[in-house]
């Protein structure tokens, strides 16, 4: 797939006899930018995800992240269109060709409802999290793990339906670390790959002899039900004032006196939210005790953009 490509002068390109033309940048990352591109012949936009590809590593990185999104035909699963690797000037590029999602991702979201003063209803966060829930399901059923959970990775297209994306942090669930080498070197990746302030805490200070499992998940999302809770993250506020979230995920997460969802909804983030991923519940558990919230919760709190 992607092997025909043709850059034309004007501002078009050409993955697998089909062209593409440029209408804007959406995003920039550090080793990545998003481009908006428009199919020339089914006028449909698309995301153009050129991941910049400084070495081999690099390299085999995005092709992983390529390789996970053709596993997964979900629902709540971002899909991909086409692929390729471009080389220009000396330099590789991984180019993705995704949906377009106009609404854009849950995070923008809740910063609108932010800036007006507003709150999700319960009913919509149960509606939106029991379908984040159910692609992760996808995931850890078919032995993988997102690693890099957080608002700004799951989109919401225009039914509030998420699609969860930027799949270049998952690998296999269940890592068994053997020894103190083995325990920097994920340490270490983590610290690349996982935000901090969604991070699971056991990957702060890997054990020399433990395994590492797709609960690593669970926790980022009690991160990203709190988020949709309170319009920002648990420690979002700990890292931005430069304080350890190394140590602050050691302790139980604190629900503000002020939030005012139901008893049921509160206990279910408690229960997510366990330092000891011993302690912590799979999706499965999460997935049900969702829907029997979903069964008898009442449709209080305010508008949603």
């Amino acid at each position: 797939m992607g092997q025909t490509l043709c850059i034309c002068s004007r501002g078009s390109i050409t993955i697998d006899n089909k062209k593409y033309y440029f209408v804007q940048k959406l995003d920039e990352g550090g080793f990545s930018y998003v481009d908006l591109v428009e199919g020339a012949k089914d006028g449909r936009f698309y995301a153009l995800k050129k991941i910049l590809c400084h070495d081999r590593e690099g390299r085999q990185e995005a092709q992983t992240e390529m390789e996970m999104h053709q596993i997964f035909n979900h629902p709540n699963i971002l899909s991909i269109v086409a692929h390729t690797f471009v080389d220009r000037g000396g330099k590789t590029e991984a180019w993705l060709l995704l949906p377009y999602i106009g609404k854009g991702s849950l995070w923008s979201v809740l910063e609108k409802l932010r800036d007006k003063g507003s709150l999700m209803s319960e009913k919509q966060i149960l509606q939106i999290f029991r379908r984040i829930c159910s692609g992760l399901k996808a995931m850890h059923e078919k032995g993988y793990a997102h690693r890099d959970l957080k608002p700004t990775n799951v989109l919401l297209d225009e039914d509030d339906r998420p699609l969860l994306m930027d799949l270049g942090s998952m690998n296999r669930a269940r890592i068994e670390v053997r020894g103190t080498r083995e325990a920097m070197t994920i340490q270490d990746w983590a610290a690349q790959r996982c935000t901090i302030s969604y991070r699971a805490p056991e990957l702060f200070n890997v054990e020399s002899h433990c395994i590492i499992d797709e609960r690593t998940d669970i926790w980022s999302l009690g991160c990203v039900l709190y988020c949709m809770m309170m319009l920002e993250g648990p420690y979002d506020m700990v890292f931005q004032k430069g304080d350890s979230v190394a140590l602050a995920v050691q302790n139980p997460v604190t629900i503000p006196q002020s939030c005012s969802y139901s008893g049921s909804l509160k206990m279910l983030l408690s229960s997510i939210m366990m330092s000891n991923p011993q302690e912590r519940p799979n999706i499965h558990w999460v997935l049900d005790q969702v829907q029997d919230l979903q069964s008898c919760s009442p449709n209080t709190q305010t508008n949603m953009v």
